[in-house]
Order: structure tokens, then sequence, then C-alpha cells
């Protein structure tokens, strides 16, 4: 996705800055990562907190294939497609990912 589109969607959360990485873009906003676009699909970060609401509205977790052949489970969802035409629902999922960023960054 270009970086005009990532900073659209998420307009209703404030200015973001966007950094490339593995293959894909960091999302950022107040100097913490809230997402990645991956494959020109952008993930939100969750926590223990946020992740069960995402996976109640249908998104998936990101995993991806261990070295041992068991799936590793990494701290971003797809946003769940009710989101994708709803600026009012999508600014609430953008949010929720940088709550749980604050979360997770107080925790550490």
């Amino acid at each position: 996705m270009d970086n005009a589109a990532i900073e659209e969607m998420f307009e209703g959360l404030g200015p973001v800055s966007i950094r490339r990485m593995f293959g894909g873009k960091g999302i950022y906003h107040q100097g913490l990562i809230i997402a990645i676009d991956l494959r020109d699909e952008v993930m939100l970060k969750a926590d223990a907190v946020s992740g069960p609401e995402f996976a109640e509205a249908g998104a998936s977790q990101w995993a991806y294939e261990g070295k041992k052949g068991k799936p590793v489970l990494m701290p971003y969802w797809t946003i769940p497609d009710s989101a994708l035409d709803d600026p009012d629902e999508l600014r609430k999922w953008v949010v929720m990912a940088f709550e749980a960023a604050l979360r997770i960054n107080r925790d550490t």
C-alpha cells in the first residue's frame, strides 16, 4: 500500500510515520509502532486486552512458521472487514492499536 493511503487510514488517530522494515513497512504514532504493512495488507497491533476483540470481529492474527514447524503468533491482526468501508469504525480499531502499543511499552 502506498504511504498516502496508509496515512489516510490513520487520519482518525493523528499523524503517523512510516518506515521500511523486513520487506514491509512499520507504521508509528507518537514514536510507537502501531501497525505493519506486509504484502500490501495493513495489520494492527494488539495485545492480551484487545486481541480477543479482534478475534471476535473476525480478524486474523499474523503467524509465520517457526524453525520447528510450529506457528509463531505475532501481535498484529488484520483489520476487521466491517471497518474497511467505515471511517468511524476504522478509527476505533486504530485507536485500539495505539492503546495496545502504549500498554506494551508501559509493561516492558
